[in-house]
Formats: C-alpha cells, structure tokens, sequence
C-alpha cells in the first residue's frame, strides 16, 4: 500500500515556481501518493490565516504532516504559514540567504525587477507569441516563417501545436510548424518541400516510436489506414530518413512531457527566452 502526503505549493503570486520546484521533487519518491493542492496569491494576512486552516484542517484529516512548497515574499504573511503543522520547504528562506551572502548585497524582495521585462511587456510578449503559434499552425500558412525563432516539423500527432503553444507561452518564442505528410515524405530523391527550404535552418524535427504513434492516432480515428502500425512505421521511417539526410536537427519525444520537449529545442536551437 503507498503512503498518501498532502502537499501544498503556496504564494503570493502564481505559485508556478513553487509547483515546478515542488513536483520536480515529489517524482523522485514513486512510492508515495501526493494529494496536491496550489493556493497562489496569498497576499494578505486574512488569506494567510484561511490557508493556515486548510494546513492544519489536512493534519487533522489525515494524520500526516502536510508537505508546503512556499515562495511567499512577505515575511509576516510567510511566518503565519510556516507555524502550521507541516513540514515547510520555504524556497526564499532557503536560497535568498546564502545569494545575500555571496552577492553581498540586500535583497528587494519585491515583486518585480529592473533586470526583467515589465509585466505589460512580458504580457504583449506573450500574446504576441500564443498568436503566432495559432496563426502559422499545422502548415495553415507559411508566409509567415520568415518570423519565425524556430519551425517545428513532423508527421501528424507528434506534439507540434501544444510544443509551439508551451513555446509561445512560456518563453516568448516565436514557433510555427509544418506537418510532414505523406506526400511530402514521398518527394522525389527526399526533398525538404519546397515551402520549407528558405527557413531549412530554423527547421526542427520531432518523432516518436511508431507503437506509440499508433495508439495516439487510434484514439483519435480507431480505424483505417491513418491509425495503421504499418502506416505509422512507414511514416516515422521516412521523416527520420530526412532529417538525417537533410541534417534537420530532430527530437525522439516518445517518453517526453512538453515542458521537455520544449526545453530541449529551446537548448539545442540556442534560443534566447523573451519572457523569464
């Protein structure tokens, strides 16, 4: 039987860097059941105390400490939270001390930075980039490329749109991408299509086990030649063929998140992040 925890990511703003710091944790312990909970914005002492309540209320029920992942700024706000009944893993008080010490100088501690974008520049930015992927996906158009920091290409279901999605959203960057059919596979002497090749540098590839494919492509269409072994092999066969030939940079995703997929063309593409 696994040990069930209850785990709390909790901030004053998002809460995402407590979650991604968190989960990256909690995966490395299988034998455990985590029942998560995200409380963002815990910006005023009131909200405190009902987070608090929902801390201890969880103890209570279950019998186990609960887990916290805190980002939270405010040192008041912060001190409420971590005289629950759980045990804390208080992200600034664990690393704002020693950067403190080696930089040498104090920390703001506020909610923005000159280092970074403003919050309406990151918001524009990633407007901007959600719509590029939207309006330049599945090959819709190509007239666009010329903007694009990268072209994702692959055959069908192999995790362009939401990798291009998560690239616009999370980073700023600029990702169209073109659907290698069966047609364009085929081409004579195994051709980059003729719409790809002036942006052939900003080309990368994704691809993926052929059984894997097959069971994405049958939940979608169950039957006929589109969801095929056979038709999946031939088609994985024939793009990874391109790449290599073509020296298309590519991605094997089978066992991938898109949050990894994306890193990984982020880091091998050398793309710059628009937004942190």
């Amino acid at each position: 039987m696994s040990i069930k925890r209850t785990v709390f990511f909790i901030s004053d703003r998002t809460a995402i860097t407590a979650e991604t710091f968190g989960h990256s944790l909690l995966i490395q312990f299988d034998d455990v059941e985590f029942q998560k909970v995200t409380l963002p914005f815990i910006d005023t002492m009131w909200k405190a105390q009902d987070a608090l309540e929902q801390i201890n209320d969880a103890k209570e029920q279950t019998g186990q400490r609960p887990i916290i992942f805190s980002t939270i700024v405010n040192s008041q706000i912060r001190n409420l939270i971590l005289s629950s009944e759980a045990a804390a893993v208080d992200l600034f008080e664990t690393f704002i001390g020693p950067l403190e010490e080696e930089l040498r100088v104090h920390p703001t501690l506020g909610g923005g930075s000159s280092h970074h974008t403003t919050a309406g520049e990151e918001l524009d930015i990633r407007i901007n980039a959600v719509n590029y992927a939207l309006t330049n996906d599945d090959g819709i158009t190509t007239k666009n490329y010329d903007k694009a920091d990268v072209v994702l290409v692959g055959v069908s279901r192999t995790g362009k749109t939401p990798t291009c999605l998560y690239l616009g959203l999370q980073y700023g960057i600029f990702a169209a991408n073109y659907p290698l059919t069966e047609e364009d596979l085929l081409i004579e002497y195994r051709k980059i299509p003729g719409v790809l090749q002036p942006y052939r540098d900003k080309l990368y590839g994704l691809t993926i086990n052929p059984e894997r494919l097959q069971k994405i492509r049958a939940a979608r269409r169950p039957s006929g030649r589109y969801s095929s072994l056979e038709q999946c092999q031939q088609e994985i066969s024939l793009a990874e063929f391109l790449y290599v030939s073509k020296n298309i940079p590519y991605l094997n995703i089978t066992t991938m998140s898109i949050e990894e997929i994306a890193a990984t063309v982020m880091h091998k593409s050398k793309l710059q992040r628009r937004i942190f």
